[in-house]
């Protein structure tokens, strides 16, 4: 019988094609990844990879598992919701404390709250939004937080206390933004003189984004031409699309973009924020978990967070 839990480092390993990867945003070491896929292989009857010296190559076989296996996890995932939905004491309402950055905050709770069934579910939900600092700091020691939904963009940069259990959710893809105004035809691909020539509109410096930002550019000799500031993506958007600066941005926070904007391909700007959830290991409200869920299920139909 194939296991679910295999199913979904399977997702990993294909989406970036290493077990070394996918072990560290699972939390396995890579030898535990190798041998899920072994034991995979097994159950499923066929080979999903060729493994090399140093890569390993999805076969077509491993293809086709994940393009099922999607579906499978996100029917496991409603099953489970809808039992946990079904089982909570409705009888008695429960406070839960949930930090959120404000781009998440602003596509999923609206979704959340709308949802049919959500006034039945006996939750009074209680909201931090703020960046990824001030959240994980409500969920040390003597913070007011039950769950917290932050990102992370590269390896470093944020730290969180050894006693919470970690969840990805998605990357969040950054996208060059620029005024549907400049010139430039829609399959044009940028190249880092256009990008070197730009007025930008960046993050402050010292800001959750802005140093792996400036990391990017600074890698391809590029000292970008600051024309402002800014850390809010829908004041940044609203510049664009009155001509101001070009813009990275992410998936999520394109939302709520305005008319005037143009998304261009550029190939050297690969980067992305990675969506995680926050829990602690001990005393997690049940219900806390439901909200989890349901907050899951909202960024499995969006439609590039992934």
């Amino acid at each position: 019988m194939i296991n679910p839990v295999h199913l979904r480092t399977l997702l990993e390993v294909i989406a970036h094609r290493s077990f070394a990867t996918a072990a560290a945003r699972l939390g396995y070491t890579a030898s535990a990844v190798s041998q899920q896929m072994t034991a995979l292989e097994r159950a499923a009857g066929t080979t999903l990879f060729l493994r090399g010296a140093r890569s390993i190559t999805p076969t077509p076989a491993a293809l086709r598992m994940v393009r099922h296996a999607k579906r499978v996890l996100t029917d496991i995932d409603a099953l489970m919701a809808d039992v946990a939905t079904a089982e909570a004491d409705t009888s008695e309402r429960e406070e839960i404390r949930v930090g959120i950055f404000p781009s998440l905050a602003a596509y999923a709770l609206p979704q959340l709250l709308a949802a049919e069934d959500w006034p039945a579910l006996g939750i009074n939900l209680r909201l931090w939004i703020g960046e990824p600092q001030q959240t994980v700091a409500g969920l040390g020691a003597g913070g007011d937080l039950d769950l917290a939904l932050i990102f992370q963009v590269g390896p470093g940069g944020l730290s969180w206390p050894a006693n919470l259990s970690r969840t990805w959710l998605g990357d969040d893809q950054f996208r060059v933004v620029i005024p549907a105004s400049w010139p430039m035809s829609d399959d044009s691909t940028l190249s880092l003189d256009q990008l070197a020539q730009w007025p930008w509109i960046m993050h402050h410096p010292g800001a959750s984004d802005a140093t792996l930002i400036a990391r990017l550019f600074a890698s391809y000799n590029i000292h970008p031409q600051v024309a402002a500031y800014c850390d809010d993506f829908e004041a940044s958007l609203n510049l664009v699309a009155a001509g101001f600066g070009a813009a990275l941005v992410p998936d999520l926070a394109m939302a709520r973009a305005p008319e005037g904007l143009r998304l261009v391909d550029a190939p050297e700007i690969r980067l992305a924020r990675s969506i995680f959830a926050l829990m602690p290991d001990q005393a997690a409200k049940p219900k806390a978990s439901l909200v989890l869920d349901r907050l899951a299920q909202v960024l499995d139909r969006h439609p590039t967070v992934r």
